[in-house]
């Protein structure tokens, strides 16, 4: 049951008063009082039936010292206990001196309870001992039945030593009246007490101090006669008695609230070692523990968040922490994903795990909350998940691109055919516009197989800066005039080995993303540099490894990326842009490009500031700078009557192939696939000079096909052809390493050069 005591409390902070009523109610006091904090309140509301007064020390307008003086002149015996953040220890002995009871620090609140208790038994002892006098016999009587009946253990000492104690005093020690009198306090003690200092230094020091008039405060531990430690919390007063200097000490055993401190140390220190961030909130969210995992987590230390609201402090959205929060309260628990935010506002994504702490009779008292870090977890997890999306999409955009690429190829061969044999201008300017078109749409299915299959074309020196220059030509050529373009140029000589055209498209294309982002104009900033990655952050992307890099940063100043569509914009056909100002391969090729040079991309956006695509490609050093080559050829290269097996299940290409062949000199047999190739190879053998087949045909493929005509006649020389290319999409040795291949679609001067080159070569037709 709660004990009603009457408090008058002089402080200038409403909530610190707060806290001082919550401790003593935590100590089973039942309050009622009055805050002061200024010496006129303070002398209205002082009156004699008060049980204790607590006061801070320094206030705007009245001050402790001052309160402690005005009681002595009432002549109020009120038990008087200063609690400060800031007093140190002369005034502490000043302030016991003027007659204060005891003085606390405001971060040892816990104790206020126990000093509160200790100021109203000495208030209780000495008013005892006051009546005492009056009457000696029956003063006398009382004080020795008080004395016995005690709680706490209670001790007198004449001279340092023990003289009397009572019954308490004698449970404390585990011995007897007659084995504690005549002893001196230290006889019972260890060598050294729990603060360090040797027992008997410390008792000679303070019985010296009591019996100089300074009430002693302290805590004290001693050697059980059962070999165990007790502690206590001792206060000691200096007593006239019969004419003779008494020294009372009044001790309250405080063991198992020191080894509950000490356990609860103990696994504070170990919850410290985990990486987790651990915290220990009230029902009300203020925090009352924070281990070392929370500070590393979020950045706040913990003398910054105790007492603080954490929903308030990491939880970025209040009404998800409550909607979790009635869920603990509810089922005793909760787990799942929150977003938090750190002390310099970075954002986290925690696995929060959440468990209703209860008191001894069942009633919630806080929330121990354990939260794991899985930013970078979820961060891979979506990259992963994008590349796997897009591989899959990639599949059925690499077969559509196959088909398209069978269509295109008879126009494109048919186009130049024509154009040879056709001399009326008019018809040639509808050819050329035909043969622009079906480019046009040959490069939309080059972009889809870059995506699909990452096409290489051929690798040479790339120098960053002819690149970047290419680029802002470009730009101020065909660009608004009110976007206005920032180039920075690396200074480094490092140089890329890669597709010209490739990473030109790349470059481009976000230049025109940026264009668009930017209706009303803006700034587009590209600026490239080189970077070394270390082991750890080339983990945190997906196909990086360590090394040195070239950045590629295409920045602009436009509307930004809403975060809901940030991991969407590589796919493949995925567009914001109206019907027909965009076919959402743009991002899509990039990335194909990209990684095809064994590179990534990084993008940072942020709607309404902008956007920044950074494109990182492995570089080489100048020394490795290798010469390009390119041959040109004056014209198209002819036959000598040799003749060609053309294998396509497709008739269109089967036609204008063979008819191309025959136009430059060829002859030419055909098959609709491989089973019928085989067949007209074992009829005409002897006439044919090289197969060209290609490698998606119903019946037997051409890998298939290949390999029984190559057991046939080892020496057959083969010409491979697809809308895929090649080693991307067959696995097998027998067709992976065929020399001699084709893209389609392909053009005359391609078929006839290729044609050529295989005809003058004399080796086989796989490399080996």
């Amino acid at each position: 049951m709660s004990q009603s005591i009457k408090i008058l409390i002089v402080d200038d902070c409403a909530n610190d008063a707060e806290l001082l009523v919550n401790g003593l109610r935590r100590a089973q006091f039942d309050p009622l009082w009055h805050r002061v904090d200024t010496e006129l309140d303070y002398l209205i509301k002082l009156r004699p039936e008060l049980d204790v007064i607590i006061s801070d020390l320094t206030m705007p307008q009245f001050n402790g010292m001052r309160a402690l003086e005005l009681l002595k002149s009432r002549g109020y015996e009120i038990p008087f206990i200063i609690v400060s953040g800031t007093m140190g220890e002369e005034k502490a002995v000043e302030a016991i001196k003027l007659g204060a009871t005891d003085y606390l620090m405001k971060d040892r609140i816990d104790r206020l309870g126990a000093a509160v208790g200790h100021a109203m038994e000495k208030s209780r002892l000495r008013r005892e001992c006051r009546e005492a006098e009056e009457g000696r016999l029956e003063g006398e009587r009382k004080f020795r039945a008080l004395f016995d009946a005690a709680h706490d253990a209670i001790y007198m000492l004449h001279n340092g030593v023990f003289v009397d104690c009572n019954s308490q005093g004698q449970f404390m020690y585990g011995r007897t009246w007659d084995q504690i009198v005549g002893h001196t306090p230290d006889e019972f003690a260890p060598l050294k007490q729990p603060d360090g200092r040797n027992s008997r230094e410390k008792a000679a020091e303070i019985v010296m101090k009591a019996l100089a008039g300074e009430p002693q405060s302290f805590e004290w531990m001693v050697n059980h006669a059962d070999g165990t430690h007790v502690y206590s919390e001792i206060s000691i007063n200096r007593l006239e008695m019969g004419g003779s200097v008494y020294l009372m000490a009044i001790a309250r055993d405080v063991t198992d609230r020191k080894r509950a401190e000490e356990q609860i140390a103990e696994q504070a220190a170990v919850l410290d070692k985990a990486r987790d961030a651990i915290a220990i909130r009230d029902l009300e969210g203020r925090i009352l523990f924070w281990n070392k995992g929370a500070e590393h987590l979020y950045g706040w230390m913990r003398e910054e968040v105790i007492g603080c609201n954490i929903s308030q402090l990491i939880y970025p959205h209040p009404t998800v922490f409550a909607e979790a929060n009635r869920e603990v309260m509810k089922q005793g628990e909760w787990a799942g994903e929150v977003q938090n935010i750190t002390k310099n506002r970075r954002d986290l994504t925690v696995e929060a795990r959440w468990t209703l702490l209860r008191d001894k009779e069942g009633q919630p008292k806080s929330v121990l909350a354990i939260n794991t870090d899985i930013t970078e977890k979820k961060s891979f997890e979506a990259q992963l998940m994008r590349a796997q999306r897009m591989e899959s999409i990639g599949t059925l955009a690499g077969g559509i691109a196959h088909d398209l690429n069978n269509i295109l190829t008879p126009i494109l061969t048919s186009i130049e055919l024509l154009k040879l044999r056709e001399s009326d201008p008019q018809a040639k300017r509808i050819l050329e516009t035909i043969e622009v078109s079906s480019r046009r749409g040959a490069d939309i299915v080059r972009q889809v197989l870059s995506f699909a299959h990452g096409i290489k074309g051929e690798r040479v020196v790339v120098h960053p800066k002819r690149l970047l220059k290419d680029i802002e030509s470009f730009i101020g050529d065909t660009f608004p005039k009110n976007i206005r373009l920032n180039l920075s140029l690396p200074q480094e000589p490092w140089i890329l080995l890669g597709d010209p055209t490739r990473l030109h498209q790349v470059l481009l294309n976000l230049c025109l993303n940026a264009r668009d982002a930017m209706p009303e104009g803006g700034s587009l900033t590209i600026a490239a540099e080189s970077i070394v990655l270390d082991r750890m952050s080339a983990t945190k992307h997906i196909g990086a490894k360590e090394g040195r890099y070239m950045i590629f940063a295409v920045t602009d100043s436009g509307t930004g990326i809403p975060v809901a569509i940030l991991d969407k914009i590589f796919e493949p056909f995925f567009t914001t842009k109206e019907v027909d100002k965009g076919t959402g391969l743009g991002l899509s090729t990039v990335l194909a490009i990209v990684k095809s040079h064994e590179g990534f991309v990084d993008v940072e956006s942020e709607p309404g500031k902008g956007t920044t695509f950074k494109v990182f490609l492995p570089v080489m050093h100048p020394s490795a700078e290798k010469r390009d080559v390119v041959t040109t050829l004056a014209s198209l290269p002819r036959g000598n009557g040799e003749t060609i097996l053309v294998v396509d299940d497709e008739i269109s290409i089967r036609e204008v192939t063979t008819d191309t062949l025959e136009t430059f000199g060829y002859r030419t047999l055909t098959a609709s696939d491989g089973a019928e190739a085989l067949a007209v190879y074992q009829q005409k053998r002897n006439e044919i000079s090289a197969v060209l087949t290609d490698m998606t045909m119903p019946v037997m493929d051409g890998a298939a096909t290949i390999r029984a005509l190559l057991k046939m006649d080892p020496t057959l020389k083969i010409i491979a052809s697809s809308g895929f290319k090649l080693h991307s999409h067959h696995g097998k040795s027998s067709d992976a390493n065929i020399k001699y291949f084709l893209t389609k679609p392909y053009s005359a001067e391609t078929l006839l050069n290729t044609v050529r080159e295989r005809m003058d070569d004399p080796g086989p037709s796989l490399m080996l």
